[in-house]
């Protein structure tokens, strides 16, 4: 029996649970809650000594990094059936798994600079948010957790935010030329990769990032809206009342983003 260690709402649990659902593959469930420090508790960090979620443990084996997991729950349980058989379809969709590092990155940035930043101001004091940043066992993500809280969208992690986000959706929309999905017409392991990411976007009112430019995106969303892998890993995890409170914590900054999206075009 396979075991995940994961949270309700993080973008990197929610897309490996999709995989999981998609490969109609069983687990036991370990839910964590971030806001409590689960993450920071000693057995856990043994487990993952970065303190984030998610962690796959099957049998005696350990896999962290969502992508990692996603690609080993393929090839070790699915036969490989979410990666491309030819070359250059695998070389593409590794890519994209190597790139969701930097796009995890963006989309953690732009949640914990407008809505979350809202609800951690209304509930800490400053010499809480210095603890909870010294928590982190990567000083520079505390550092990094710190700057968007106590800064927002003025952040200049956002400016960065943008720059990987504008260079995701170029590409997005150059592969879903060639189909329903990145790089063809069947769903595949760069699909299950990404839906989460572009998911927390549109909860936090941010499709304007897509929506005049890269009109593919949007569709492509809708599309996995349609499945029952999106309710069973994502849908069906977000707490009752709080998606109307991400959408308008992060609407209220729209305007302000929309403006510096803009000058990323020009």
């Amino acid at each position: 029996m396979l075991t995940l260690y994961h949270a309700p709402t993080s973008v990197c649990s929610q897309k490996v649970r999709v995989g999981l659902a998609l490969m109609e593959l069983r687990y036991e469930s370990r839910m964590l809650n971030l806001q409590a420090g689960d993450q920071f508790e000693p057995d856990y960090l043994k487990l993952n000594p970065d303190a984030v979620v998610p962690t796959l443990i099957d049998g005696d084996l350990v896999v962290i990094e969502s992508s990692l997991i996603l690609a080993y729950l393929d090839r070790e349980h699915f036969s490989s059936q979410l990666m491309p058989a030819d070359p250059a379809g695998r070389v593409r969709a590794e890519n994209w798994l190597l790139r969701c590092l930097s796009i995890h990155a963006a989309i953690n940035t732009l949640s914990f600079s407008t809505a979350m930043r809202k609800k951690i101001l209304a509930e800490k004091t400053r010499e809480e948010i210095d603890a909870l940043a010294a928590r982190f066992p990567d000083p520079i993500m505390g550092l990094k957790r710190k700057d968007l809280i106590l800064n927002g969208i003025a952040s200049a992690y956002v400016g960065q935010a943008l720059v990987h986000l504008r260079r995701l959706f170029v590409d997005m929309q150059g592969e879903l030329q060639e189909g329903q999905w990145l790089g063809g017409n069947r769903v595949g392991i760069a699909d299950v990769a990404l839906v989460a990411y572009v998911d927390r976007l549109e909860r936090l009112g941010f499709s304007g990032l897509w929506e005049e430019e890269f009109a593919r995106v949007g569709p492509w969303l809708d599309t996995w809206k349609a499945l029952p892998a999106y309710a069973t890993g994502i849908a069906d995890h977000v707490p009752p009342g709080t998606a109307e409170t991400m959408r308008s914590g992060g609407r209220a900054h729209w305007p302000e983003l929309a403006q510096r999206w803009k000058k990323l075009a020009d």
